[in-house]
């Protein structure tokens, strides 16, 4: 073989290697020209891409301002009949209020003695639904000799039922 020859055989073999490689890892130009899309196609299309991603972004963060607007969905928050709630807080009166959630609607309180009476009380109670309705109270009494009678309780919450249905009607006649 003559050195021409091998000449063209090695500039042959570099010019297949190199044909070979083309588009792929080497720029862009071969993968547009397969695809038919120019470069410039391609870059907007990246920007409205990166555009689409920040606009998300924007709307998963909040603001102050967020806390005022009324976006809760009706089906997660919890919603406290007002009325129940509060002839639950004036009818046990008497009882030291340990802790109150007005989101959860429960109301937990210490032992105490109510009027005239000489056994202590402890309760919780839970206001579960905005309806002024019987279902929407649950109450649990006990003294400190463990729980007591279900007609006391059932006296109870009949007696917070009565005060909420008045301060309904006091409501009502404003």
């Amino acid at each position: 073989m003559t050195f021409s020859n091998c000449l063209r055989a090695a500039a042959a073999a570099a010019l297949l290697g190199l044909a070979g490689c083309g588009g792929i890892g080497s720029g862009d130009s071969g993968l547009f020209e397969r695809t038919g899309q120019s470069s410039d196609e391609n870059i907007q299309r990246q920007r409205d891409a990166r555009e689409a991603t920040l606009q998300e972004e924007q709307k998963t963060q909040s603001t102050i301002w967020d806390l005022f607007g009324n976006v809760d969905d009706p089906n997660v928050t919890v919603e406290v009949n007002k009325y129940l709630w509060n002839a639950s807080l004036e009818v046990l009166n008497f009882l030291p209020i340990q802790s109150v959630d007005p989101f959860s609607g429960v109301i937990v309180t210490g032992y105490g003695t109510p009027p005239g009476g000489g056994r202590a009380y402890r309760a919780t109670i839970l206001v579960q639904d905005p309806a002024l309705d019987a279902r929407s109270l649950k109450v649990a009494l006990a003294t400190r000799s463990g729980p007591v009678s279900t007609s006391t309780v059932r006296a109870v919450e009949d007696a917070i039922l009565t005060r909420a249905r008045q301060l309904r009607i006091r409501d009502g006649n404003l």
